[in-house]
């Protein structure tokens, strides 16, 4: 689950549990439908921030000249 289904599972929960308000005669409470999508969400979306920041992204190249020498010098900063 990706930041955006997160995100729509929380709003649509919220929509659930505070916007709409039925009476029904089953074993459906949809408020409880919506407190659950919204607990999926809100999980879905720390979990997602949690793994993005663990994988560091793209790695940085940065290239270094030697005024003396002229060479040059390819390095790769790792996070």
């Amino acid at each position: 689950m990706g930041l955006g289904v997160g995100i729509f599972l929380l709003a649509v929960g919220a929509v659930l549990a505070f916007a709409i308000h039925v009476t029904t005669n089953g074993a459906i409470n949809v408020q409880v439908v919506g407190y659950i999508l919204m607990a999926a969400g809100a999980l879905g979306i720390v979990l997602s921030m949690v793994f993005w920041s663990s994988w560091g992204g793209f790695s940085r190249r940065r290239e270094v000249v030697d005024p003396v020498g002229g060479t040059r010098t390819t390095t790769i900063d790792q996070r």
